[in-house]
């Protein structure tokens, strides 16, 4: 098969994994001459963003979307009715340094069906990265994604080479994952990230010992993983939960949330409708709130339904169910408490904080302050504004934040 004609199947198969951002590794670049790439923001093929807004570039693609496995909710199922590609090491090497040349990508997002066994494809992937960084000197970000049944010594051959490694959750509950994904196993996934994080952790402090000899390195940008919200009928609490326990047992880097798409020849236990896109984007304002803003999980959803409200933020729903806690003073409230303010994020509350050291902070501060004042105002005092207790305490505070109702066409 041409190369262009593997490249169009295998990169359109990988569009579905959303964990390809490329944050959190160490700086590395070949202005000393040595080697190819950097791990500096660049442009590209497969955007993704960073914690600190950076647009990132990848290549995005499957070594192979053959794969033994029958996962109902995967469009490269063993079952599935979709053209079969396989790249060879040399091609994935080939295309990564000409696409890096042609300055289109800074990195690389590989990952594969399971083919033989999950061992052989673990062994394939690393040949890949192993041949990148010995071979050529690629310096580039490199993600690769794990099987939880390899070998444990090729899981750590993996972290040599890789700035990211990542393992697909896939569900936010075991009993889920049975029905969807009968040949994987939770505990297996569990397992294989408990020892990353085992070998992340022995990284860390030996980097933190000052020594003579540099320590081994090991995927310096730690571990990911993802789920896929609104194939079972998992609530947002459930899946907020399972988050919150996968960041503190093996203190992941980051949890994606992918919408589940549907897709051809699906199975019946599979729902016809995409959930609603806004629910993803909700899901992450909330993994935010709990990774940067001090909530947690029963903090977020804390109603019956266990959903998020899908017309506002989780954090201004939060704050207009707690409106005894307002409206807060910033002349004297603590940081814990400033971050819990709509419209105040972190960086809005140091510079605060800065601020009040040596001023006083009046409402015409808030503009350079670059805090959004119809969204905060109801909820704080400053020194020349306090909000009306009709305000706080009235109905009509919630419909304020919420999208004006409009006119739908007719199409014609």
């Amino acid at each position: 098969m041409d190369i262009m004609r593997k490249l169009e199947i295998l990169a359109d198969a990988a569009k579905y994994d959303a964990s390809c951002a490329s944050s959190g590794t160490e700086l590395r670049d070949s202005s000393d001459g040595k080697g190819l790439g950097s791990t500096a923001p660049g442009m590209g093929i497969c955007h993704s963003y960073a914690p600190d807004g950076r647009c990132i570039s990848l290549l995005k693609v499957l070594l192979t979307n053959a794969c033994n496995y029958d996962c109902l909710y995967c469009v490269n199922r063993a079952s599935s009715n979709v053209a079969r590609a396989r790249f060879t090491i040399d091609e994935v090497v080939k295309l990564t340094i000409a696409f890096y040349r042609r300055n289109y990508i800074e990195g690389l997002f590989l990952s594969s069906g399971i083919i033989r066994s999950a061992d052989y494809t673990m062994e394939q992937v690393i040949a890949v990265a192993r041949k990148l960084r010995e071979e050529h000197r690629f310096r580039g970000y490199i993600h690769l994604k794990t099987i939880p049944e390899a070998d444990d010594a090729l899981i750590a051959e993996a972290g040599k080479y890789a700035d990211r490694l990542s393992i697909n959750i896939e569900m936010p509950s075991e009993t889920s994952l049975k029905r969807f994904a009968p040949e994987k196993d939770v505990r297996a996934i569990r397992r294989t990230m408990g020892r990353l994080r085992l070998r992340l952790d022995e990284a860390k402090e030996a980097a933190n010992n000052v020594t003579r000899t540099r320590p081994p390195r090991f995927a310096p940008a730690g571990q990911s993983t993802q789920m896929i919200v609104g194939a079972d009928a998992a609530s947002d609490r459930a899946i907020l939960d399972t988050s919150a326990n996968l960041y503190g047992a093996y203190r992941l880097k980051r949890v994606y949330y992918s919408a589940f798409s549907p897709i051809p020849d699906a199975s019946r236990a599979l729902p016809l409708q995409p959930p609603p896109l806004v629910r993803e984007h909700r899901l992450y304002q909330a993994d935010w709130l709990m990774r940067f803003y001090g909530f947690s999980a029963r903090e977020i959803v804390d109603d019956k339904a266990g959903m998020l409200p899908l017309d506002i933020d989780p954090k201004l729903a939060w704050a207009l169910k707690h409106r005894d806690r307002f409206p807060l003073d910033i002349a004297r409230a603590s940081r814990e408490e400033l971050l819990r303010v709509p419209g105040f994020g972190t960086k809005a509350v140091d510079r605060i904080i800065a601020t009040r050291r040596n001023t006083t902070i009046r409402l015409a501060d808030l503009a350079r302050l670059n805090i959004p004042r119809n969204k905060a105002l109801p909820f704080i005092v400053l020194s020349d504004h306090r909000p009306s207790p009709h305000l706080l305490d009235g109905a009509a505070l919630a419909a304020r934040f919420k999208p004006k109702a409009r006119q739908l066409g007719f199409g014609f």
